[in-house]
């Protein structure tokens, strides 16, 4: 049984990982901000509030394998519209958050020797796209760090991050709410579908796991093709 802690796991990817991680019969140490879950046998939530300088993760054991940070946010309108207070409160969610959580659980994850971390990044930071300058210049920040911290934590901890494309979770609710924007949403994806937390759980699971010892500093484009394929 490993130890895994994943960061936002009450709803989306972040709760589906957690339920993947458990039935496979690991421990999960998960935490919520605003959405509480009940504890059961091989998952354990904790309140925490990444955007607060001063976090607490006195509650993780003295070994932990795994690590995923998974509070994002969306917010897709004209770059002239956005005040300097929406760059720096969407930085300190996705990158700061990270970085907190990341430097507090350095000791537990270099105890267990073969430690990994996951971060999420965004298929529109390598593509481009529209009223993104917001979020793709936070998980920009997110791909150089995860490329920095696997090189200086190896070979101990591997790091590496996810870039999806448009996903089926709460977080992308208003683009999805109702049949017309799910359809032209799908149409826009080579793969002629949206992603499922399924989908992005099932890679971060892998990246966890023994099964990619070998793999780090890598930028997974989990995206139907979107992010190589023209069409």
């Amino acid at each position: 049984m490993k130890n895994y802690l994943i960061i936002g796991a009450s709803s989306g990817i972040g709760k589906q990982l957690a339920q993947q991680l458990a039935e496979s019969g690991n421990q999960v140490f998960a935490t919520y901000h605003k959405n509480k879950h009940d504890n059961s046998s091989h998952i354990q939530y904790f309140s925490l509030d990444t955007r607060e300088e001063d976090i607490d993760l006195g509650f993780l054991p003295e070994k932990l394998d795994g690590l995923v940070y998974c509070p994002g946010s969306i917010q897709l309108k004209p770059f002239h519209r956005f005040k300097d207070v929406d760059f720096i409160n969407d930085f300190n969610l996705q990158v700061l958050g990270a970085i907190r959580v990341i430097r507090q659980a350095l000791p537990q994850l270099k105890a267990s020797e073969n430690g990994s971390i996951v971060l999420f990044s965004t298929v529109a930071v390598q593509q481009g796209f529209n009223f993104h300058s917001l979020v793709a210049t936070s998980k920009g920040a997110i791909e150089g760090l995860t490329k920095s911290l696997a090189a200086e934590l190896s070979p101990t901890i591997r790091v590496n991050a996810i870039a999806p494309s448009l996903t089926d979770t709460p977080l992308a609710e208003k683009l999805l709410n109702n049949e017309q924007k799910r359809q032209a949403n799908s149409e826009r994806n080579p793969m002629k579908k949206i992603g499922t937390p399924q989908d992005i759980a099932s890679a971060a699971q892998y990246l966890l796991s023994p099964q990619s010892s070998w793999v780090t500093g890598q930028i997974f484009h989990i995206d139907g093709g979107m992010s190589s394929i023209k069409f």
